[in-house]
């Protein structure tokens, strides 16, 4: 996902407010969202919703910038919910090529994947690599194979980061299908050797914890 955006306009609505809560250190909705990341990240993604949900009651505005809450849902297997998020997330992020991405994970889980292509979102102009070519193939236009290639482009470490994504959207897809030892061996290639310390990165090592293909942290 776009990472660009912070936690200060995530908790859209704080505004004018924040100055003040931060000189009376309330600082609130800062820490209940750390604290849901860090689930998320422990591999425990339950916990994880019940805090993000305790940071839209604390601050309600932010609800439709958490789409880290979107992916957490995902592995809570609230597949229905995940849908609604990411549906939501799309008013205030139309041209992340990511989230009807996980929109059409959410809606083939919960339904099918034919059901998913024929209701993805639509999206605005996304450049990052290989985000095109993802999308292509989550709408039944692209290939696997495509995707690979685009993402083999530039140098080393742009092909890193391309790949891990390339590989993690690869193995959700797959497993979105049906087929879970191309995901297995999509998401291990992920997060081993493409890994990347960023959010999405991460998420493919989340994934096989939850999954059961590497060991939990505890």
């Amino acid at each position: 996902m776009l990472m660009g955006i912070v936690l200060s306009s995530l908790l859209s609505g704080y505004g004018e407010s924040e100055a003040v809560a931060q000189e009376n250190g309330d600082d609130v909705p800062a820490r209940i969202f750390e604290s849901a990341v860090i689930l998320f990240f422990d591999g425990k993604p339950d916990a994880s919703v019940d805090a993000f949900n305790q940071l839209i009651v604390v601050q309600p505005d932010c609800q439709p910038g958490l789409w880290q809450r979107g992916l957490a849902l995902y592995y809570a297997d609230r597949f229905v919910d995940g849908k609604k998020q990411f549906e939501l997330h799309r008013t205030v992020n139309p041209n992340d090529v990511e989230n009807p991405a996980w929109h059409y994970l959410c809606v083939a889980r919960a339904t099918s994947p034919e059901n998913a292509r024929r209701n993805m979102l639509a999206v605005g102009q996304d450049s990052r690599v290989p985000m095109k070519e993802i999308l292509e193939l989550y709408r039944g236009d692209g290939s696997e194979e495509k995707v690979l290639e685009r993402a083999a482009q530039g140098d080393n470490q742009q092909q890193r980061n391309q790949l891990c994504y390339a590989h993690l959207y690869l193995g959700l897809y797959a497993e979105a299908n049906g087929d879970t030892e191309k995901a297995k061996d999509h998401i291990l290639t992920a997060a081993g050797p493409y890994s990347m310390d960023h959010y999405m990165g991460r998420v493919a090592n989340v994934h096989a914890r939850v999954r059961g293909w590497l060991p939990s942290v505890e």
